[in-house]
């Protein structure tokens, strides 16, 4: 039985669902981003159970196919941009149609009708953060960050950069203190600049 949840955006959060299961005596056959598919048919009472567990726990079992969708867009948007050590060297509208299998436009439509930006903004947003960290980390330049997220040149990670936090990567980099947002944050309640 295929299991949608909300809200699960890290390792961390993969590992607390797999640990809910335990708890409940339901064997897992996957759990991935907001996707768990466990061996068991549930039984209403078990249904009621997990619904409750998840909750608990900061998640959300999901039951409508278009929330469901967006949420399968978001994660795998996350996955790509913050939980894979590859180069983000891919177009993310055919990335995105392959890995859901549905036409991007319908999936681009679906998105800003329910969340309200589009799924550029939303990706830039996450990329966005990404920068951040890797700056914060000090482990790369620049230039080393530009290649890593797919951007054609430094100053169009710059110029983006400082559209969205309004500073330059080199400003930012001496602001250690400035905070980051937690992946719930991201592209939420957004207004196009």
């Amino acid at each position: 039985m295929k299991l949608y949840i909300k809200y699960m955006v890290s390792n961390r959060c993969k590992l607390e669902v797999k640990d809910e299961l335990k708890k409940l005596g339901l064997h897992y056959i996957f759990v991935d981003l907001g996707e768990v598919e466990i061996m068991e048919n549930l039984t209403e009472e078990q249904l009621g159970q997990l619904k409750i567990a998840l909750l608990n726990s900061g998640f959300e079992l999901m039951d409508d196919k278009k929330a469901i969708l967006i949420e399968r867009i978001k994660n795998t948007i996350i996955e790509m941009v913050h939980l894979s050590d590859e180069v983000l060297k891919v177009n993310f509208s055919d990335f995105l149609s392959n890995k859901l299998k549905y036409d991007y436009t319908y999936l681009a439509n679906l998105f800003s009708a329910i969340q309200g930006i589009t799924i550029e903004q939303f990706i830039i947003s996450h990329k966005i953060e990404r920068i951040k960290e890797l700056i914060v980390y000090d482990e790369l330049n620049i230039t080393e960050i530009a290649w890593k997220m797919n951007y054609s040149s430094v100053a169009h990670l710059s110029n983006q950069f400082k559209k969205f936090t309004g500073l330059t990567p080199t400003h930012f980099k001496k602001m250690k203190d400035m905070k980051r947002k937690s992946f719930d944050d991201i592209g939420n309640n957004m207004t196009a600049k």
